[in-house]
């Protein structure tokens, strides 16, 4: 059965936030924090560990 990534990444996330309960600002820095980091300099060095 194939998934599409971002169904999967969705489904993860909201377990993750219904069990674990963690602070909606934390949430909101660590998505935020991600985009900015995948559109940034520094992108190349981190495109080598999603492959």
């Amino acid at each position: 059965m194939d998934v599409p990534l971002w169904l999967a990444l969705i489904v993860i996330g909201a377990l993750g936030i219904k069990l674990i309960r963690p602070p909606w600002w934390l949430v909101a820095v660590i998505l935020l924090g991600g985009y900015l980091l995948a559109h940034s300099v520094l992108a190349p060095l981190f495109d080598p560990l999603t492959k």
